[in-house]
C-alpha cells in the first residue's frame, strides 16, 4: 500500500485518486497515467480490497479506480464497504474481463462506473472527473450489452403496462417509461413511442430513478431485470454477442 498525499502539494483542488489493482505493473502504470494530468492527484495504491477500505479511510479520496478481481478482498466486496462506510467517495471500476455479471455485480454495490482496462488513458481521466462530478459511467459497449444480454421486452406497447411487484410507488405510466429505457431507447425514441415531449420524458425519468432509488440508466436497466417487469433472455446469447 503506497501513500503519495502530502499537504501543501498544490493538488488540494485536484480529484484525489486512490488506484486500486493487485498487479504492480497495472497499478503504477495507472498512477503514471493519471499523475501529470492537473485536474487529478493520486493520493495513494492498494492491491486488494480491504488494503483499498482502509486506505480510503484514510486518505479520504474523491475516487477510487478499482480493479475487479483481487485477492483478500475483491473489488465488488471492497465497493460494498465503501458504500457503507464512505458515501461520498465514488467508485469507478475497472477490469479485463468485461463479462456483464462484473458490471452488474460492480454497479449493485456501489460503483458509479465501469470501464475496461482496454480504455484509452484520456477516457480514464475523463471518467474520473465525470464520476467525481457525481454522473455514472459505463462504457458503451458494456451498457449495451448489459441491455441485450440480460433484457428482453416489447419496443412500445399499446397501452400503459400495469405495475410490475416490486416497483414502489411508480404509475403506469412511469412503468412504461422504465420498460422502454429497459429495452435500451433514448429519451428521443420514448418521446416517440409515447407520443410525449422529451422534457415530458425527462420528468418521468427524474422521477422513476427518485422512486426506485437508482443513479442512471445502468442501475434502471439492472432493476427492471430483477423487479421482473421485463425478462432475462435463455440461450447461448448469440444475439448479445451480435449486438455488442
Amino acid at each position: 500500500m503506497t501513500d503519495r498525499s502530502h499537504p501543501g502539494d498544490g493538488a488540494g483542488t485536484a480529484v484525489k485518486v486512490l488506484v486500486v489493482d493487485d498487479q504492480p505493473l497495472v497499478r503504477r502504470g495507472l498512477s503514471l497515467i493519471l499523475s501529470p494530468d492537473p485536474s487529478l492527484h493520486v493520493v495513494g495504491e492498494a492491491e486488494d480490497g480491504e488494503q483499498a477500505v482502509a486506505a480510503a479511510l484514510r486518505l479520504r479520496p474523491d475516487v477510487v479506480v478499482m480493479d475487479i478481481r483481487m485477492p483478500v478482498l475483491d473489488g465488488v466486496g471492497a465497493t460494498e464497504r465503501l458504500a457503507r462506510v464512505l458515501p461520498d467517495c465514488r467508485v469507478l471500476a475497472l477490469s479485463t474481463f468485461d463479462m456483464d455479471e462484473y458490471v452488474v455485480a460492480a454497479l449493485r454495490a456501489g460503483a458509479h462506473g465501469f470501464l475496461p482496462k482496454d480504455v484509452s488513458p484520456e477516457d480514464l481521466a475523463a471518467a474520473i472527473r465525470t464520476v467525481h462530478a457525481g454522473e455514472a459511467v459505463v462504457a458503451p459497449r458494456l451498457l449495451t450489452r448489459l441491455i441485450s444480454t440480460y433484457v428482453r421486452a416489447p419496443v412500445a406497447a399499446a397501452a400503459p403496462a400495469p405495475p410490475a411487484p416490486g416497483t414502489g410507488e411508480l404509475t403506469p405510466r412511469e412503468v412504461e417509461v422504465w420498460r422502454l429505457i429497459a429495452t435500451g431507447l433514448d429519451n428521443a425514441a420514448i418521446s416517440l413511442a409515447l407520443d410525449i415531449s422529451q422534457s415530458t420524458v425527462k420528468n418521468y425519468i427524474t422521477s422513476i430513478f427518485g422512486k426506485l432509488d437508482v443513479r442512471d440508466r445502468a442501475q434502471a436497466v439492472i432493476a427492471a431485470y430483477e423487479s421482473g417487469l421485463v425478462t432475462a433472455r435463455t440461450g447461448n446469447g448469440d444475439q448479445a454477442e451480435r449486438s455488442g
